[in-house]
């Protein structure tokens, strides 16, 4: 895990991705016998390994992090006790090394895929494609995003990403302010109309995030632009706020609006999930392993993606431990083999006795 970690994979910052791309690519190879598939992205390369011809059981992960550029340098990688840590450690270069492990262990049978991409903190841009196309016809997705607290994720929220543009007029603040039709006052106006959207019983945000308007302190400004960022439980969800958001009105006489952005992700139903992490609580189960806990995700990832196409998903199967995308990140070491062995089970057992379709045992 100290290479991967070591290696600092920033999603916007190309040289570091290649290298850190060799690096998980070294990892692989050393434990799964072959060299990954380079597929070129814009901004970075994805790995895919297949191994055999008939495809069945996809492990998706990403190798890429939030963490700047020179994090490594003043927060390495290290291990104290029972904890190790670093930037990425636990989301989630500790679970692409879990994996490997595991596949390993089951002596790389034929069946199973593993595609890890290098652009999903950023929404995977250059991956969604990729993603769709190599999870097409498989029979499971097991996803190795990090647990929550210990639990696999059996569901996640879907999201909606926005940007409301405000355009107005501008005029001198102090000489003719009337003259004026004030961009942030309407984007004040809409941002309280959107907060009302948001539906709490249903477990639905609207958030408005960044606000950006104006271009002198003395100037009645023209124009707006405001990020509104959606998270639902539920299609029909994201599809209530979609329709209310573009039916948005100006409120002050003059200001115009335009919409742009949408439903960008779909959420990972419990319903596409649940015959999986059965099948897992019975094959910790017959490990020894500790009894297995499930729980909803607010953010998405690219769970969700194979979900919307109808194909049983189980995210949160790689780290123990917390802190994705905080300072301090940290994994818990004991964690590792048993999380291995659970993945490595649960490849064996799908291989063996596959789910239908419908996501039943």
């Amino acid at each position: 895990m100290e290479l991967l970690v070591s290696s600092e994979s920033p999603s916007e910052q190309r040289t570091h991705l290649g290298m850190a791309a060799d690096a998980v690519s070294a990892v692989g190879k050393s434990l799964l016998g072959s060299e990954p598939v380079f597929i070129s992205g814009e901004g970075c390369d994805h790995l895919l390994w297949r191994l055999g011809k008939n495809p069945r059981v996809l492990i998706l992960g990403h190798y890429d992090t939030v963490w700047p550029l020179g994090t490594i340098q003043r927060w390495p990688f290290s291990v104290d006790g029972d904890k190790a840590t670093g930037p990425g450690s636990f989301d989630m270069k500790a679970g692409l090394v879990q994996a490997f492990y595991a596949i390993h262990a089951l002596g790389c049978p034929d069946g199973v895929q593993i595609l890890v991409t290098g652009d999903e903190e950023i929404g995977s841009p250059s991956s969604r494609v990729l993603i769709e196309e190599v999870a097409s016809g498989v029979e499971a997705v097991l996803v190795l995003e990090a647990s929550l607290d210990g639990a696999l994720k059996t569901s996640r929220k879907g999201c909606g990403m926005y940007q409301l543009h405000i355009q107005g007029r501008a005029s001198h603040a102090g000489l003719d302010p009337e003259a004026g039709i004030n961009a942030t006052l309407e984007a004040a106006h809409q941002i309280l109309v959107v907060d009302a959207l948001k539906d709490t019983s249903m477990g639905t945000s609207v958030t408005s995030t960044t606000l950006r308007s104006g271009e002198a302190s003395n100037q009645v400004p023209a124009s707006a632009t405001l990020d509104i960022d959606v998270r639902a439980a539920s299609i029909a969800e994201l599809e209530r706020v979609d329709a209310a958001l573009r039916r948005l009105q100006p409120m002050i006489e003059g200001a115009t609006l335009k919409l742009q952005g949408g439903i960008d992700r779909g959420p990972l139903e419990q319903t596409m999930a649940s015959a999986l992490y059965m099948r897992a609580r019975e094959v910790a189960g017959n490990l020894g392993l500790p009894p297995l806990l499930e729980a909803m995700a607010g953010g998405t990832s690219d769970g969700n993606l194979t979900a919307a196409l109808g194909i049983p998903t189980l995210d949160g199967l790689g780290a123990v431990g917390a802190g994705a995308h905080s300072e301090g990140e940290w994994v818990q070491v004991s964690a590792m083999p048993q999380r291995a062995a659970l993945l490595a089970g649960l490849v064996g057992s799908l291989l063996v006795s596959p789910i239908d379709s419908a996501g039943t045992l």
